[in-house]
């Protein structure tokens, strides 16, 4: 977990997370480059593309990209450009991890074109038996205080980064797909006003269930698929050829996350929490409504005018994201559902959230 002395400024300042213990060879591999320690990389082609050890040591090359970690050469004092972010042997244990990522999503996706269909089938959520077995559900229907607890520890890895990955879109884009996707990543990250940074709300949030909102805190205790969800993006936001498949991914949270959030809200409350606590997800009921309609027909349309080839790559962006969300959802609720922890390691008991300081005259 991170340090105390990240706590209540994980969002204003860039405090970098410590290096995560290994956990496999490849990932093991991959944290002894960063070091800076000479050794390479074991072949990733045997891995589990889905196992901890391969999400692991891509989440890790990925974050230097980010913030980066403590203790690990930036270049920033001597201004060189020799850093680890572009050490080569990383970048070339990066390519095979992707490689590896990126073939077992497109074998277990199956291709389409038709964008239209598939928004459409986003926007109806699925009634009748068995439609109601997702985390949202879960928690709203019986889900228990540390299992909320839990989820947003997950969803941590994310949030406390919310909309970067999607950022590296922008200048992949051109004309009104710009400028609508700009529109969007301008709310997110609070419209102008620092504290309302959906980054920012999500660390208030975690402060107010007790939980360590510190950049990167819970990566030691994050199993595979959540690191996986994160990892998508990333690949994703990193490589223009995938654009496409960004604004898939990116239609997919924007477009389905309205119900959830509401779910979220109306769990918490249930749970006997208050608004320091719901605001976030408070901020996303609304705010989705209005993305939906953004990235429906200020993105994706007027991109796909523009370069109709992306097609396939919007459809496998969106179905990739949400065979990767059913893993996420189906790991918590099968651990739940036994009484067990979804953590690699369960949560220390609740931490009270400081009270706000007595105004002074």
């Amino acid at each position: 977990m991170s340090s105390t002395a990240n706590r209540t400024t994980a969002t204003e300042h860039p405090v970098a997370p410590p290096l995560p213990r290994p956990r496999g060879p490849l990932s093991a591999a991959v944290l002894e480059l960063i070091r800076g320690r000479p050794g390479g990389c074991p072949p990733a082609s045997g891995a589990d593309a889905y196992g901890d050890d391969l999400q692991l040591a891509l989440y890790c090359c990925y974050e230097l990209h980010y913030r980066g970690f403590a203790g690990v050469d930036d270049g920033a004092e001597q201004g060189a450009v020799d850093d680890r972010e572009w050490e080569p042997g990383l970048l070339t244990a990066r390519r095979e991890l992707e490689r590896v990522f990126l073939g077992a999503l497109r074998a277990d996706t199956e291709p389409g074109r038709d964008v239209p269909a598939e928004v459409d089938g986003l926007l109806v959520e699925p009634t009748g038996p068995g439609s109601d077995t997702g985390v949202s559900h879960h928690l709203l229907g019986r889900g228990r205080l540390w299992q909320l607890r839990e989820y947003v520890a997950h969803r941590s890895l994310y949030h406390l980064k919310e909309a970067d990955p999607q950022a590296w879109v922008i200048p992949r884009l051109t004309g009104p797909a710009k400028s609508a996707l700009v529109a969007v990543e301008h709310d997110e990250y609070g419209a102008g006003r620092p504290a309302r940074m959906h980054s920012r709300l999500f660390a208030e949030m975690m402060t107010a269930l007790g939980l360590d909102p510190g950049y990167g805190g819970y990566l030691d205790a994050a199993p595979a698929s959540t690191l996986a969800e994160v990892n998508l993006m990333s690949l994703c936001g990193l490589h223009r050829a995938l654009r496409g498949a960004l604004v898939g991914q990116f239609a997919v949270v924007e477009l389905t996350s309205s119900p959830g959030s509401l779910r979220m809200v109306r769990a918490m409350r249930r749970l006997g929490l208050g608004a320091a606590a719901t605001e976030f997800y408070d901020e996303h009921v609304e705010a989705d409504a209005v993305h939906e309609q953004l990235i429906r027909t200020g993105v994706w349309e007027p991109l796909l005018a523009a370069e109709p080839e992306l097609a396939g790559d919007v459809v496998f962006g969106m179905r990739a994201a949400g065979l990767l969300g059913r893993r996420f959802e189906q790991h918590l609720i099968t651990r739940w559902d036994r009484d067990e922890s979804s953590l690699r390691a369960p949560l220390p008991p609740a931490r009270p959230a400081a009270e706000p300081p007595t105004p002074t005259r």
